[in-house]
C-alpha cells in the first residue's frame, strides 16, 4: 500500500502598515519680545511623545533662512530623540484665535503623498515651512490674540508589523510572586530576625529585607554583630512599618483610606500615612516605594498644601514630587502668595526661597523699592509683588 502524502495546510499572514497619532499644543505667548532674536534662533516646546519617540516644535520668530531677511516666521517638528530613518506624517495648525474657525493648516493626513510619508533620518531632524507665514501680514491677522500665538501639531509616526493567525496559544498568568512572598511574611515561616515597634512586634527574614534594601543589606551582611536578631525600632509607628514589610514583601502599596486620602481638605500632608512612607522608604533606601508615595503626594497638590508637601520633598530626598511642587507654585503663584505656606517656607525651609524664584523668573533679581534694593522674595513675602503692588493677604 502506498505511503499516504502528507497533507499539509496552507499558512497566512498580513502586513499592516499604520500611523500611531499624538498631538501637542504649543502656545507662544509674548510674541512681540521673541522678535528680533536672531535669524535662524528658535523657541522650541517642551518635548512630546509619539510612537516611541520624543518631538519637539520649533517657531523661529525672525525665519530660519537668511535669504529672507526675516520677511516670514518659520514653524518645524524635530525629532528630539535617538533614531533612523523614522517614517511620519504632520500636521501643523495656526489657530484662528477669533472664533471664525479659519485655521491655517499644513497636513499630510487625509491626502495622497507622491512619495509617501516624510523620512526623519536621525535625531534632530526637521520637517516644517521656511515661510510659513509672512510675518507683517501674520501681526495684523486673526492668529495673533494678546501677543499670543496658538500652534496645534499632530504626528503620526509610521509602523508595520505582521499580523499571522495562531492556531494554538497558551495564555501566561500575571506573576504571582508578591503573593508567595506575603504568604511566607504572614505565616512566619523561616523567620530569622524580630523588629520591636513599639511594643508590637514583627517577624521577616533578612535575606529578603537585603534583597530589597541596601540599608538592610548593609545591616545584616556588610556589618553584622550578634544583636541583629532582635531590633528595636523606636523612629517608626506600628503601622507605618507594617506598610513598608508589605511593600518589600508584595511590591505593592497599601490603598486604604488612610494611605490615600487626608481627614480633611486641611490635614497637613506631613500627617498622612504616605508621608510617613515616603520617611520610611529614604530611610531604608526603597527607591520605588518613594516613588509610590511621591505619587501618591502629588495628586492631592493644592494652594493649602504645597508648601508642606514641597518641605517634605526636599526633606525625604523626593525629587519628582519637589520638581512636582515647585511647579505648581509656579503655574498657581498669586493664590500661593495669599496663602500661609509663604510664612511655613521662610520660617521652615528657607533655603527653598531662591529655588521658586528660580522657577518662577529663572534668576533671583534685585527690585528697587523705596529707595531700597530688596529681592522679588522679600517683596512678595511682604504682601507685594514684583512690580511692588501690594497684594491683599487672605483673610
Amino acid at each position: 500500500m502506498p505511503d499516504r502524502e502528507l497533507e499539509l495546510f496552507p499558512t497566512s499572514s498580513r502586513s499592516v502598515t499604520e500611523t500611531v497619532n499624538g498631538s501637542h499644543k504649543f502656545v507662544i505667548q509674548g510674541y512681540s519680545l521673541a522678535k528680533g532674536m536672531g535669524v535662524g534662533k528658535h523657541i522650541a516646546s517642551e518635548t512630546f511623545s509619539v510612537g516611541g519617540f520624543e518631538w519637539a516644535i520649533y517657531f523661529y520668530p525672525d525665519g530660519k533662512n537668511p535669504e529672507d531677511n526675516s520677511a516670514y516666521v518659520s514653524v518645524f517638528i524635530a525629532l528630539a530623540s535617538e533614531g533612523t530613518d523614522v517614517r511620519a506624517l504632520f500636521e501643523l495648525t495656526l489657530l484662528d484665535q477669533s472664533g471664525k474657525g479659519k485655521h491655517k493648516v499644513h497636513s499630510h493626513f487625509d491626502r495622497s503623498l507622491e512619495s509617501g510619508p516624510y523620512t526623519l533620518k536621525y535625531r534632530g531632524s526637521m520637517w516644517g515651512y521656511k515661510r510659513f507665514f509672512r510675518r507683517a501680514a501674520l501681526e495684523t491677522s486673526d492668529y495673533l490674540k494678546d501677543d499670543c500665538l496658538k500652534i496645534d501639531c499632530t504626528v503620526g509616526v509610521v509602523m508595520s508589523v505582521v499580523d499571522s493567525p495562531r492556531l494554538h496559544s497558551i495564555e501566561v498568568p500575571d506573576s504571582d510572586i508578591g503573593v508567595h512572598f506575603g504568604s511566607l511574611l504572614d505565616r512566619q515561616e523561616g523567620s530569622d530576625v524580630v523588629f520591636d515597634v513599639s511594643g508590637e512586634k514583627f517577624h521577616a527574614h533578612k535575606l529578603v529585607l537585603a534583597a530589597r534594601s541596601p540599608v538592610f543589606k548593609s545591616q545584616f551582611y556588610e556589618n553584622p554583630n550578634d544583636e541583629e536578631n532582635n531590633i528595636i525600632i523606636s523612629d517608626m509607628e506600628p503601622k507605618v512599618f507594617r506598610a513598608m514589610l508589605h511593600f518589600i514583601y508584595r511590591d505593592s502599596f497599601i490603598e486604604d483610606d488612610e494611605t490615600t486620602k487626608s481627614d480633611s481638605p486641611e490635614s497637613s500632608p506631613s500627617g498622612r500615612m504616605a508621608a510617613k512612607l515616603l520617611a520610611a522608604a529614604d530611610k531604608y533606601g526603597l527607591e520605588r516605594l518613594r516613588l509610590l508615595c511621591e505619587a501618591n503626594l502629588c495628586k492631592d497638590l493644592c494652594v493649602d498644601s504645597v508648601a508642606n508637601t514641597l518641605s517634605l520633598a526636599d526633606h525625604y530626598h523626593a525629587t519628582e514630587l519637589k520638581a512636582a511642587c515647585l511647579k505648581y507654585v509656579a503655574e498657581n503663584l498669586g493664590a500661593f502668595m495669599r496663602s500661609s505656606g509663604v510664612e511655613y517656607l521662610k520660617e521652615n525651609c528657607p533655603s527653598l526661597q531662591s529655588e521658586i524664584l528660580k522657577i518662577i523668573a529663572g534668576w533671583e533679581e534685585d527690585c528697587s523699592s523705596g529707595g531700597k534694593s530688596r529681592s522679588v522674595w522679600g517683596q512678595l513675602s511682604d504682601g507685594e509683588d514684583s512690580s511692588g503692588r501690594r497684594v491683599r493677604p487672605r483673610s
